[in-house]
């Protein structure tokens, strides 16, 4: 295990323990959120270290590593992810007006650089899983890398996309400092993280899925992310809701809390959540754009 000494976005020393959440999908282990006193950053600490936390992704239910993971909810995952591959093209299309070179970070399968790829983008993966990148290599006919590092050379990318994987790395200033090194001058970064101020977040509070300990290290908030991505140079340019999240996390949470799913009031909180944030711009997860300040 290791432990985090200072604030990855203020730089701060001060924290406090606020929740203790276990791993429902490999260890059982119970692991502690802590946030930080000047900015409010939350993040697992301790966690496990570089030699042991791929064990912690050895499961068949982790859907984004497999294309075949059983059970209703990943089925529904599936179906979600693939119905909202087109978005995310169109999405990136409206961004930068044509088609260009698109990095995809943690692109697991390699579904999303598919779509791109059939919709005339020039593509390239990251995905540090082995299982997870032999699939995605076989699905677009290219290699993909295994580490940012290996695509450092191959700088000027009109966009670079991180689909709920930035909670997922260690080194966040290391991570967010390349991205800016990796993208063009009027280039744009697409990150997607699950939002630990949502309603959903508040309703199933230590059983919401979406800390999904000891995965992901840390658990980002609109106010959180944007000063990060402002310490490395970058400006926020837009934010959308995944409202699809919502319902997805909370039949997951819902599984945790009681051991079985409830699917009304997976619905009921899933709708909650999605017109509360229609309001306050706190949904379960958020696209955010950010662009060179």
């Amino acid at each position: 295990m290791e432990t985090i000494a200072v604030c990855p976005v203020c730089d701060t020393n001060q924290f406090t323990n606020v929740l203790t959440c276990k791993d429902y999908l490999v260890s059982s282990q119970n692991f502690t959120i802590q946030q930080c006193n000047k900015c409010g950053f939350k993040f697992t600490n301790p966690r496990p270290d570089a030699s042991t936390i791929g064990s912690y992704y050895k499961s068949d239910q982790y859907v984004s590593h497999n294309d075949t993971g059983g059970g209703l909810i990943n089925s529904v995952y599936r179906l979600v992810r693939n119905y909202t591959l087109r978005g995310k093209v169109n999405l990136i299309n409206k961004l930068t007006g044509r088609v260009g070179e698109v990095l995809d970070i943690g692109c697991g399968t390699g579904s999303f650089l598919l779509a791109c790829q059939q919709a005339g983008w020039n593509i390239t993966g990251v995905e540090p899983d082995t299982d997870a990148r032999k699939v995605a290599e076989e699905k677009l006919s290219m290699p993909v890398e295994e580490s940012i590092e290996m695509v450092e050379a191959k700088q000027n990318f009109d966009v670079i996309s991180m689909w709920h994987v930035l909670e997922h790395m260690p080194d966040l200033n290391k991570v967010v400092s390349q991205l800016y090194s990796l993208l063009s001058n009027e280039g744009t970064v697409i990150i997607a993280v699950p939002n630990c101020a949502s309603y959903d977040a508040d309703y199933y509070k230590s059983y919401w899925a979406a800390y999904d300990v000891p995965r992901h290290f840390y658990h980002f908030t609109p106010d959180t992310i944007t000063a990060l991505f402002k310490k490395h140079g970058f400006t926020l340019t837009d934010q959308k809701q995944m409202p699809f999240d919502a319902f997805y996390i909370s039949m997951l949470s819902s599984k945790y809390r009681t051991g079985k799913t409830n699917y009304v009031e997976s619905m009921r909180v899933g709708l909650t959540s999605n017109s509360k944030a229609s309001k306050t711009g706190q949904s379960s997860s958020i696209t955010y754009v950010f662009k060179k300040a």
